[in-house]
């Protein structure tokens, strides 16, 4: 794709469209409307592939580039933005403000929706665009920034590069291979900025933990390190987390399975004790009795004879 020619635009951001369109379609990524300021001198050049659901686009901008005032729109997707010269210039979530992502630096994150962005006349740049799977919970509303020069960066931009040169040539397992390593080396840089995880993003993590949990609480296998691995940080990381709220991982997930089994037992029909602690993971009736008891003040069969007459009232 190559629009650069001096007084080629509009013409020249068509030819762009065009191009884009050609090489990856709208289903991985939607090309925004461009600012009509911008639109008159359009001259950007760019080397894209489409790489199964993700694409990679290395672009060379010699003009200044603007999308329009109302982004709008709902998309899905992971973007991360590598900038070599010159700057881009991101729309923030609601509530945030614009983030810039300066020469040297890269910047990844997860889009809900369309954003306005701009760029510098003097852009040189790779945009990876990724299907969001396995990232968006690890990186859920933060974006990772760090610099281009990081050992995990230059080797996300030679897998790029090796991508564009032997795509037309792979079969499609290969295509999906290539795809799979894009995001577990994005998933690789997100790990190794959020390891010693700000404690401003202690509480986003957290709650991506709880959600996890909530969703397993019957899984034998939840712990602290299960969540951990799900959620692309070390355990150390989860658990400093959770620190910062005044909290424990274990003793989220024993609570969450007791309220769970007290639910249980003010059932119609209720399990017997030992069926209890063992679907809620306990490590046998005696041990999820005291564990009971300690929390609600009543064994589960004092609480089990007095909850009908709590539903009843």
């Amino acid at each position: 794709m190559d629009s650069t020619a001096p007084g080629a635009a509009p013409q020249g951001l068509d030819a762009f469209r065009r191009g884009w369109q050609t090489q990856v379609g709208d289903d991985v990524f939607q090309l925004p409307a461009f600012s009509p300021e911008t639109m008159g001198d359009f001259r950007v050049k760019g080397n894209v592939t489409k790489v199964h659901g993700a694409a990679i686009a290395d672009l060379h901008a010699a003009s200044a580039t603007r999308t329009a005032d109302v982004p709008g729109g709902d998309q899905d997707l992971v973007a991360m933005y590598i900038v070599r010269r010159g700057a881009w210039t991101l729309g923030g979530a609601p509530g945030r403000g614009d983030q810039t992502v300066s020469a040297g630096q890269f910047l990844a994150r997860h889009l809900g929706r369309l954003t306005a962005f701009e760029t510098s006349s003097d852009l040189t740049a790779t945009f990876v665009v990724l299907p969001p799977g396995g990232l968006r919970p690890l990186l859920g509303s933060r974006a990772v920034t760090g610099p281009a020069q990081s050992a995990e960066i230059r080797l996300l931009t030679a897998l790029t590069d090796m991508i564009h040169t032997t795509v037309a040539d792979l079969a499609p397992a290969g295509v999906a291979a290539a795809q799979s390593t894009l995001i577990e080396l994005v998933k690789a840089v997100a790990k190794g900025r959020f390891d010693d995880v700000e404690p401003r993003l202690a509480p986003a993590l957290t709650q991506d933990a709880k959600d996890l949990a909530d969703r397993h609480l019957a899984d034998p296998e939840l712990s602290p390190a299960m969540l951990a691995r799900a959620l692309n940080v070390s355990v150390r990381t989860l658990h400093r987390a959770f620190a910062a709220a005044g909290e424990q991982v274990g003793t989220y997930i024993r609570q969450r399975r007791l309220h769970e089994a007290r639910l249980a037992l003010a059932a119609p029909s209720p399990l017997s004790i030992s069926e209890l602690a063992a679907h809620w993971q306990f490590a046998d009736s005696s041990h999820f009795t005291r564990a009971f008891k300690k929390h609600y003040g009543q064994t589960p069969t004092e609480y089990a004879r007095t909850a009908p007459a709590e539903r009843r009232g």
